[in-house]
C-alpha cells in the first residue's frame, strides 16, 4: 500500500530506470537563482549528467541544431528553464546571494516597528516592577509627591488657560480695523501703525501670561503647562496677524492697479534681470506684460494653494477657531483635510496621552526626584569645591538614563499623541510633525527635524523675515537667540531660577555645528550621530543638576 510519501521510479517501468528517483512536485525555487544558474551553464551541465529532468514528458527532448534560427533557440532555452524550475534536489539546497544585514548602513530595510513595541514593553515592565517595589516598601503602588501637584489650583489653571486662548482672538478685530477705511484714516494700515500696534499687544500679552503663574504661586507642573501653551499661542497669534497683514497690503496693491497710472509697478517677486537693454517698442510691450503679470501674481498670492479660499473671505470667527485648534503654528488660508474623524484613532491617542503622562510621572517620582533630594541634602553639608563637584558628577551620572527615557516620552506625548489627537479632531491631513531626528549629525539638522511646526515658524517668521535685512549668518544667529530665550523662560518656570545655563548651552550649538562641518569631520555620519546622542543625553541631566542644585 503506497502513500503520498512514497518515492516513485522514473521511466516506463523498466528495471534499468529503477535507480533514478524523482521527488513529488513542490513549489518552484527562486526564478532569479535559476536564471543565474542557466546563464552560467550549470543547468545545462546537470542536464547532460542526469539526463531528462521533466516529470511531464517521456524524459527526453529533441536537441536543437546548432544552426537553428534564434527564435527556435530562444523557445528551446525557455522550455529548458521552465523544466528546471520544476526540479528540486532530493537534499534541500540553501539559496545564497549577495545581501547585507538589516542594520547595515547600505541596507534599504527601514521597518523597525518591533523595536518600538519592545520599547513600550520595557516601559511597562519598569512601571510594574516599580509599583511592586513600592507596595513592598510603603504598602502603596505609587508615591504621591508629584501626583499631588496636579490637583493644586487646577480650576484656576483651567480658567486662566481658557481666558488666555480667548484673548488671542483680539487679532481678528484688530486686523479688520487695519484693512478698513477707518483704520486707513487713523494711520493704522498694516504697513503703517497696524504692525506696531499688533507687536505691542503681543508683547504685553506674553509678559502678562508668563508673569501670572509666578504671582499666583502655582506649582511648577501648572506653570510649565501654561508657559508652553503661552509660547504656542504667541506663535499662532503672530503668524495669523503678520500673514493676514501681508495679504491686506497685497489686496491694497491689487485694487490700486485698477488705476495703473498712479499705482506702484514694483513686482510682487524679484525676478532676475536678463541683461538686455530693451528698445522703446519692447519697453511698451514689456510694461503691458509686466502689468498683467503683476496682477496675476498678486491675485495668486491672495488665493490659497488649493484654490478654495481667497482673502479676505477667511476673516471669520469660524476660520480663526479652526486655526487655533489645528496642530500648526503657521497660518494659511486653507489646509489639506482628511475625509472625517477616525474615532478609534482619536480614542487611542487620547488614551496614549494619559498613559505617557503616567509613565513620565513614575519616572520622575522614582528615578529623578530622589536623586535631586539626596544630592541637595548632601550639598548642604560640604564645604570644599572638590566635594561639590563630585556630588554634581554623581547626580549627573545617575540621571543619564532617567532623562533619556523622559526625553523620549516627552517627544512621543507631544508630537505623536497630542498633536495627532488635535489633527484627528480637526481632520488636519498633514501630520508630518517630526522627521528622523534620531539620525541627526549636528544641531542644525536636529532643530529642523525634531520639531517641524516650530521649525516652519522660525524659518518663515524669523529667519526669512530677517535675512533680507541682516544677511544669512546674522539671521541664523537671531533665530537661535530667540529660541534660546524661549528655552530659558521654560527652565525658569520649572526651577523658579534664572541661571542662563540652558541659554549658553543652546547658543554653544552654533560653534559646534561650525566645527562639525569642517572637512575633517563633515561626512562622518556615525561619529557625528554618536556625538549628537552623547551631548543630548549628557546635556539633559547636566542642565537639571545645575538648575536644581546650583
Amino acid at each position: 500500500m503506497s502513500s503520498s510519501a512514497d518515492i516513485h521510479t522514473n521511466g516506463n517501468g523498466n528495471a534499468q530506470h529503477e535507480h533514478i528517483l524523482r521527488p513529488r512536485a513542490v513549489k518552484p525555487t527562486n526564478p532569479a537563482v535559476l536564471r543565474t544558474m542557466s546563464e552560467e551553464g550549470l543547468l545545462a551541465a546537470e542536464n547532460v549528467q542526469n539526463g531528462s529532468i521533466s516529470g511531464q514528458t517521456s524524459g527526453r527532448s529533441t536537441p536543437v541544431p546548432a544552426d537553428a534560427p534564434p527564435s527556435v533557440q530562444s523557445i528551446s532555452s525557455a522550455r529548458k528553464q521552465l523544466r528546471a524550475e520544476q526540479r528540486r534536489r532530493l537534499f534541500p539546497t540553501i539559496e545564497y546571494a549577495s545581501r547585507v544585514s538589516h542594520f547595515d548602513p547600505n541596507s534599504d530595510y527601514r521597518d523597525f516597528q518591533g523595536f518600538y513595541i519592545l520599547f513600550w514593553i520595557a516601559l511597562t515592565i519598569m512601571a510594574i516592577t516599580t509599583m511592586l517595589r513600592n507596595i513592598k516598601d510603603t504598602g502603596y503602588p505609587m508615591r504621591v509627591q508629584i501626583w499631588q501637584l496636579f490637583t493644586v489650583k487646577v480650576w484656576e489653571l483651567a480658567l486662566a488657560d481658557g481666558l488666555m486662548v480667548f484673548t488671542t482672538a483680539i487679532s481678528l478685530p484688530l486686523h479688520r480695523l487695519f484693512r478698513s477705511k477707518l483704520g486707513n484714516m487713523l494711520g493704522l494700515r498694516w504697513q503703517g501703525g497696524g504692525m506696531a500696534l499688533q507687536s505691542i499687544y503681543q508683547t504685553v500679552w506674553f509678559a502678562f501670561w508668563v508673569a501670572l503663574p509666578f504671582n499666583r504661586e502655582w506649582t511648577w507642573t501648572a506653570q510649565v503647562f501654561l508657559t508652553l501653551h503661552t509660547l504656542v499661542l504667541l506663535m499662532k497669534m503672530h503668524s495669523y496677524a503678520f500673514y493676514n497683514g501681508h495679504l491686506s497690503e497685497t489686496e491694497r496693491r491689487l485694487k490700486a492697479l485698477d488705476e495703473p497710472s498712479t499705482a506702484s509697478k514694483a513686482p510682487a517677486y524679484q525676478y532676475p534681470s536678463a541683461g538686455h537693454t530693451p528698445t522703446s517698442e519692447e519697453r511698451e510691450k514689456k510694461d503691458a506684460d509686466d502689468l498683467s503679470r503683476l496682477r496675476e501674481d498678486l491675485a495668486i498670492e491672495l488665493t490659497s494653494p488649493m484654490g478654495s479660499v481667497t482673502y479676505p473671505k477667511n476673516l471669520t470667527w469660524a476660520n480663526y477657531t479652526d486655526y487655533i485648534f489645528c496642530p500648526t503654528l503657521c497660518y494659511e488660508l486653507e489646509y489639506p483635510r482628511t475625509p472625517g474623524i477616525v474615532w478609534t484613532e482619536l480614542g487611542y491617542k487620547i488614551l496614549a496621552v494619559f498613559g505617557v503622562i503616567f509613565l513620565l510621572t513614575i519616572t520622575s517620582e522614582e528615578f529623578i526626584l530622589p536623586v535631586m533630594i539626596e544630592s541637595a541634602y548632601r550639598l548642604e553639608t560640604v564645604t570644599s569645591f572638590s566635594e561639590t563637584a563630585l556630588i554634581l558628577a554623581e547626580s549627573i551620572s545617575m540621571l543619564l538614563f532617567p532623562f533619556m527615557i523622559t526625553f523620549l516620552l516627552v517627544f512621543l506625548v507631544i508630537f505623536e499623541y497630542v498633536l495627532g489627537a488635535f489633527a484627528e479632531i480637526t481632520c488636519f491631513a498633514d501630520r508630518h510633525f517630526y522627521s528622523d531626528w534620531w539620525n541627526s549629525t549636528d544641531w542644525l539638522e536636529f532643530s529642523r527635524e525634531w520639531n517641524i511646526p516650530v521649525h516652519h515658524f522660525f524659518r518663515r517668521h524669523v529667519y526669512s523675515a530677517s535675512r533680507p535685512h541682516i544677511g544669512r549668518p546674522m539671521a541664523t544667529l537671531i533665530t537661535f537667540l530667540i529660541s534660546a530665550i524661549g528655552h530659558e523662560i521654560v527652565m525658569a518656570c520649572i526651577t523658579k531660577k534664572i541661571r542662563g545655563y540652558g541659554f549658553l548651552a543652546q547658543m554653544s550649538q552654533l560653534p559646534i555645528v561650525m566645527l562639525q562641518r569642517t572637512k575633517w569631520i563633515k561626512g562622518k555620519r556615525v561619529l557625528n550621530n554618536v556625538c549628537f546622542w552623547c551631548s543630548m543625553i549628557l546635556g539633559l541631566s547636566m542642565m537639571c543638576s545645575l538648575y536644581v542644585l546650583c
